[in-house]
């Protein structure tokens, strides 16, 4: 039997945040598991700052989704989950977003989750989208580094940051689990929860685990 193969799409053009996403993914990658690929959109935003970088991704996403006959399952890795609903349109294979799954991954080890955001502008959006997911109520809250994407990606100031918002999270807002609200933080997660003592959840390394267990069920 062939084995099976998953497809993680950077929809930003930024090849330094594709390359941190196969780094982190580093761990999911087993002798006898599917074979994880990482792609870069290069049509995408060089970051997904705003909803009109969202929607300029929408269809490019769809396209790259319905030309890749040989992957299995497809995860998009921005914490916006652009084009989400249109790529599961497109393919019957399934089709996995990052904010999704990080979240539902952090309702599995906490009470209340916080999310850390890159910027103040990218809260409006995530909030409206849990709101549509029903999960306001175990929602503690979520607050922005102040950075851009590339920032979170390279910048030595990232996790001082990343360390101060999440300490706010848990000791102001009651967060017990915090979600990386950037596919661009994946480097920072195990340091993050040695340090804030609570569960730090990756948001693509949650998807790309369910991913694995969807086409692993198919083998049974």
């Amino acid at each position: 039997m062939a084995r099976a193969d998953i497809l993680v799409i950077n929809p930003n053009s930024n090849p330094a945040v594709t390359a941190g996403l196969d780094a982190a993914l580093g761990t999911l990658r087993l002798a006898d598991g599917p074979s994880i690929r990482c792609a870069t959109l290069s049509e995408g935003p060089f970051g997904i700052e705003c909803q009109k970088d969202v929607e300029q991704v929408t269809l490019p996403l769809r396209r790259m989704v319905e030309q890749d006959n040989g992957a299995d399952a497809f995860v998009i890795a921005c914490f916006s989950d652009p084009g989400l609903h249109v790529c599961r349109e497109a393919t019957q294979r399934p089709v996995f977003g990052i904010n999704e799954c990080g979240v539902l991954s952090a309702l599995a080890r906490g009470d209340r989750f916080g999310i850390i955001a890159v910027a103040a502008s990218s809260i409006a959006r995530h909030q409206r989208y849990l709101r549509q997911m029903g999960l306001t109520e175990r929602f503690a809250g979520e607050r922005p580094l102040g950075l851009s994407v590339a920032e979170t990606t390279s910048d030595e100031r990232a996790f001082a940051r990343m360390e101060a918002v999440g300490r706010e999270l848990v000791e102001k807002d009651g967060a017990d689990v915090i979600v990386m609200g950037c596919a661009g933080m994946a480097r920072h997660r195990r340091p993050l929860e040695a340090t804030l003592g609570v569960p730090v959840i990756d948001p693509t390394q949650a998807a790309v685990a369910m991913a694995i267990g969807a086409v692993q069920a198919q083998v049974f």
